[in-house]
């Protein structure tokens, strides 16, 4: 059996993935995560910071880099550093960090207008930066920046500077793919043409997702030989980000068989929801892998498929990434959707009351885009609650409430298929709505019921979208009695109870 090629996965969630525009983490925030990185998700590296940014950066180093060292991980924290005379790697002592990725030139156009130097006034420049970080036992990995456009404009240089760093105590040459401008092909192409050329050192892909070509040039890359790839937690980077690290993840896992990665998949959600709340940037529903959406089958068939010889599943199963498989509810439900929910929540019901929640389900997804699971007790409540013959119909309604007035409503209501229409004020909108329907009935000569009790619920952990169940009791002549409204809109809810009511009568 053939041994699987290990690939490093070095993490820059905390380095590129903080150039994210509005993105800062703080000290706490960034140990948070770089114990959860490497100790959870298990990468193999972590790119923790830019030396000289500032003090609170210095500071958030220095505490992963305690906590590193206690653990034995030092050598696996990371951190970017300049061609600055040594002024980084004093910077990188002072944090306690051992191993710097320093930043080069790897174009010479930028070598050219953004330096102003020479390839051998460059090259002299590393040179002496990497004899000083030896002498200080830091680890020397080298970042050639633009090494892309290098590669299509200036490949000349591209192979002098790889010839030079032949002769330097380096550990490590990351590619980067600065401006997200590779093919998956010029990726493969590339790579293969430098690894076969210099086989006995070790590169890193390091890709953006300009073009959203990040994931397929991180598997060219892994198909020409690199030995390590780039990645941040939710594709977050400059511009459109980095190349993500679940998406990779799961395809370097399902596609690529002759490598193997140490990530732990069953963590890749949990630490994707903590950059997502730690930064303030939301993760898109449709997301591969850690999206809200991309477990859940929202067409009826699709459900009904799952029933029968798991017809719609793939090998991106949710149990393998510590999620569960959903099925929506909403107009697009069939009865098999409604039934995998049923199943969850441990109810049952005939095939006629079956009917009649999905035909209320289809009738509310027209009105509310999403319902959930937990909102299917509350209506199969009040559908099964719904056993009279409707002869009272609150045609229409007007609710206002305005700062400092009091608030009204007017209302149409029909009874017998006769029209009635009044208006009143009240303390509420729901007390203007009572006022007016006690006009119409009194108009009528009919009393009716006195309101005694009055609960609205959402199920648990609902947004403020949830549907409302509002259950009002009554006393009529003494004997009391319920009725329940549904909907999404709290008040509206409560004129369904009402209406209920009015029938009941």
């Amino acid at each position: 059996m053939t041994k699987k090629r290990h690939i490093e996965i070095m993490d820059t969630t905390l380095r590129d993935g903080e150039q994210t525009s509005g993105v800062s983490f703080s000290a706490s925030e960034k140990l948070t995560l770089a114990k959860l990185l490497l100790d959870e998700l298990k990468v193999d590296r972590i790119e923790v910071a830019s030396a000289r940014v500032s003090e609170g950066e210095l500071q958030a180093v220095q505490q992963i880099t305690e906590w590193a060292a206690a653990e034995d991980y030092l050598e696996r924290v990371e951190v970017l550093t300049f061609t600055d005379e040594g002024v980084s790697l004093e910077w990188m002592e002072k944090a306690g960090a051992i191993s710097q990725n320093l930043l080069t030139k790897g174009s010479l156009n930028h070598l050219t207008h953004q330096l102003k130097k020479t390839p051998e006034q460059h090259f002299k420049d590393i040179a002496a930066i990497f004899a000083s970080a030896e002498k200080k036992g830091i680890i020397n990995n080298v970042y050639l920046e633009d090494w892309s456009n290098g590669m299509r404009n200036s490949k000349a240089y591209v192979f002098e500077f790889l010839d030079f760093l032949t002769t330097q105590p380096v550990k490590r040459v990351l590619l980067p793919d600065t401006l997200g401008i590779l093919t998956h092909t010029e990726t493969r192409d590339y790579l293969t043409e430098i690894i076969e050329k210099y086989p006995n050192m070790h590169f890193d892909f390091h890709g953006h997702n300009d073009y959203d070509l990040g994931v397929a040039n991180i598997m060219e890359a892994v198909k020409a030989g690199c030995n390590g790839l780039h990645l941040t937690v939710n594709g977050m980077g400059e511009r459109a980000g980095n190349a993500p690290m679940a998406s990779a993840v799961a395809v370097i896992n399902d596609f690529l068989p002759e490598v193997k990665i140490s990530v732990n998949e069953k963590s890749l959600f949990k630490v994707s929801k903590l950059v997502s709340a730690f930064t303030g940037v939301g993760i898109p529903a449709n997301k591969p892998i850690v999206g809200d959406n991309v477990f859940t089958q929202t067409a009826g068939i699709h459900a009904d498929g799952d029933s029968k010889m798991n017809l719609y599943f793939s090998d991106l199963m949710p149990e393998r990434f510590g999620r569960k498989r959903k099925y929506a509810l909403g107009k697009m439900s069939g009865k098999a959707n409604i039934l995998k929910n049923l199943q969850e929540l441990g109810l049952t019901l005939n095939n006629e009351e079956l009917k009649k929640v999905t035909a209320q389900i289809i009738k509310l997804g027209d009105k509310k885009e999403r319902v959930t699971k937990e909102d299917l007790p509350y209506i199969i409540s009040d559908v099964l609650d719904t056993d009279f013959q409707q002869k009272v119909f609150v045609k229409s309604y007007v609710l206002t409430h305005s700062k400092g007035l009091r608030p009204s409503t007017t209302l149409s209501l029909e009874i017998d298929g006769k029209i009635y229409e009044e208006n009143a004020s009240g303390d509420g909108q729901y007390d203007a709505f009572i006022n007016a329907l006690q006009k119409i009935y009194k108009s009528l000569n009919i009393a009716l019921p006195r309101l005694i009790d009055y609960a609205v619920r959402i199920p648990p952990g609902s947004n403020s979208d949830a549907l409302c169940e509002t259950i009002i009791t009554w006393d009529a002549d003494g004997k009391e009695f319920s009725s329940r409204g549904l909907d999404s809109d709290q008040t509206v809810s409560a004129i369904k109870a009402t209406e209920k009511m009015l029938n009941m009568i």
